[in-house]
């Protein structure tokens, strides 16, 4: 699928976004090495993650991503949907909610759905509130849900 991020620049585009759908993303295969990589930067190894003979005969098959890897995700996904021009910075907030419907095993693939739920004015800037729906291929339920808040200073 070749699509096209939207750009926007400065606040005034932004807040025209309010109640946009933009889309999904690109597909991303969750390999092992990712989900180990992440075990050791986060110092979670629990083996429904990183044992793969032992996790092949757990509750989910085979090892699953760990659902802050997932989460974590996110960002990069985001970044093809939307870029914010026109501004000194952008930032994370927080998160008003994320859930995990869906557990993400190795091999699979995920993308980012995203809308665009708010935007308002904050000193200095304005605050974006964004709804997250994580996909995941070949399954009704989605991996993550979140709703995301995003704070771009001029």
């Amino acid at each position: 699928m070749d699509r096209q991020t939207v750009t926007v620049n400065g606040l005034d585009e932004l807040r025209a976004l309010t109640g946009r759908d933009l889309g999904t993303g690109e597909w991303l295969e969750i390999t092992q090495e990712r989900v180990n990589t992440f075990a050791d930067a986060t110092g979670d190894h629990q083996w429904i993650h990183v044992d793969v003979e032992r996790a092949a005969s757990g509750p989910f098959g085979g090892p699953i991503a760990h659902g802050y890897l997932t989460l974590s995700l996110v960002i990069p996904l985001f970044g093809t949907l939307l870029k914010v021009e026109g501004i000194s910075m952008g930032v994370n907030y927080g998160l008003d909610r994320v859930r995990f419907p869906s557990p993400v095993r190795v091999g699979s693939k995920i993308r980012l759905r995203a809308t665009v739920v708010s935007v308002e004015d904050v000193q200095g800037g304005a605050q974006a509130t964004y709804d997250f729906t994580v996909e995941l291929d070949g399954s009704a339920k989605p991996a993550c849900v979140a709703r995301p808040v995003y704070r771009y200073y001029l």
